[in-house]
């Protein structure tokens, strides 16, 4: 099956860049690629609530000689599958279809490390308990990225929830992004290596991007599919990746989005959904999931020695210690903001790697949102992204802002 690759865009010398794909509806009277009979492209089906998804997909690839990629069961309703674009008006017209829609790129956006787990008062977390001692955070959290070092000797690795929506077998980490991701969530208390906000927490690695930090909005449905399926075990997912896009505020009926749909469904069954930004200096209103309400979007601090008032130089990048990081999306549909540059954690093949970016940033709030669900089993998302926004301060240095709207900073302090 063709598959258009994602890309990683970086954000300075040490950052990369996880992006989500842009939504535009591929639908007949909207035909991006032109006439009918064009070259065959990456398309996503979204069927009618309620559809025997395997048989419906089946039935389709037998009539239109398609060959399905994944097939989506518990999000939402549907399938991936490459076709041209008169097959797709085709498919588009049958009886309980909701919509046909382009599959499109999407990228990663990254970094994370101890000064942020010190600014964020993890190390004050009664429930963290980071003494040294390997006491683990009895919290289950998807990583949904480029797969995790599944035997990193710093992270506690649920192999039985691994899942691969990519390319290749298995959902080990090929290119160190997600691995980066998870260790600042929940890497172990146990003397060596890095220390994530959650020590311990239960990884369940989720690949939707490739070797190179690229991939489908098709994967990250299935990866989304996926957690949805298992929501009943996983209380967190962090989503480090974004693309083009926007919110119609509706949970993607309107504009036929079909990873805001997924998000909305896996949101709904319980899972609380935390995003990066992104990358790209501009209003996050531009960029998905980012810009879905449902999530919590998190902006990238500037931090380079784990301590507010500013005034320490800077490390593997160049910017203004204790202010907003130059690279980091801001706006309105902003929730929360944590340290995102210079981050130190762990990397593939048992290793450690320091990356910038909001990709960073937002496993630190992932982590705290698993210290919170650890002492308040069964909260609902919303009541999660409450308590983060209520404990978290203001005190860091906004002269930089470029919305001039201070953001909370995340304090995980008392949980």
């Amino acid at each position: 099956m063709h598959r258009t690759p994602l890309t990683m865009a970086a954000a300075g010398a040490a950052a990369l860049a996880l992006g989500a794909a842009a939504l535009a509806p591929a639908t007949a009277s909207a035909e991006p690629s032109g006439k009918p009979g064009s070259a065959p492209d990456n398309y996503i089906v979204v069927l009618e609530d309620g559809a025997a998804a395997k048989a419906v997909a089946n039935a389709h690839a037998d009539r239109f000689g398609l060959e399905l990629g994944h097939v989506y069961t518990t999000a939402i309703d549907g399938y991936s599958t490459t076709m041209t674009p008169s097959t797709a008006a085709a498919v588009e017209a049958l009886p309980g279809v909701a919509w046909v829609q382009r599959d499109t790129p999407v990228k990663a956006t990254a970094q994370s490390t101890p000064t942020g787990v010190n600014r964020v008062d993890a190390d004050a977390s009664p429930t963290a308990a980071i003494n040294g001692v390997d006491q683990r955070v009895n919290v289950d959290v998807a990583v949904i990225d480029t797969g995790v070092d599944l035997d990193h000797p710093d992270l506690n690795v649920y192999r039985q929830g691994a899942k691969n929506c990519s390319v290749g077998l298995g959902a080990e980490d090929d290119h160190g992004h997600g691995s980066h991701v998870a260790g600042t969530v929940a890497a172990l208390d146990n003397k060596t290596g890095v220390v994530g906000v959650a020590p311990g927490a239960r990884i369940w690695p989720v690949k939707v991007l490739t070797a190179v930090g690229t991939g489908l909005n098709s994967d990250v449905i299935c990866g989304i599919d996926y957690v949805a399926a298992n929501a009943d075990k996983i209380e967190i997912a962090n989503m480090s990746l974004g693309g083009g896009g926007s919110d119609d505020g509706n949970c993607g009926a309107s504009n036929n989005d079909a990873m805001h749909a997924a998000i909305c469904d896996a949101v709904a069954a319980g899972v609380t959904f935390v995003v990066a930004a992104g990358n790209d200096s501009e209003d996050a209103k531009n960029s998905t999931p980012a810009a879905y309400d449902e999530v919590i979007t998190v902006s990238a601090l500037a931090d380079f020695n784990g301590t507010p008032g500013g005034g320490a130089a800077s490390t593997c990048r160049s910017d203004v210690d204790d202010t907003f990081a130059n690279f980091s999306n801001y706006g309105a549909d902003v929730d929360i903001i944590a340290p995102g540059v210079c981050i130190r954690s762990t990397s593939m093949a048992g290793t450690y790697s320091t990356l910038s970016g909001t990709s960073m940033a937002a496993p630190h709030v992932a982590g705290g949102a698993a210290l919170w669900a650890a002492t308040h089993p069964g909260a609902t998302p919303a009541q999660v992204k409450s308590a983060l926004q209520g404990s978290a301060t203001t005190n860091w240095n906004d002269v930089d802002d470029p919305d001039n709207t201070k953001e909370k900073l995340l304090n995980v302090a008392t949980y």
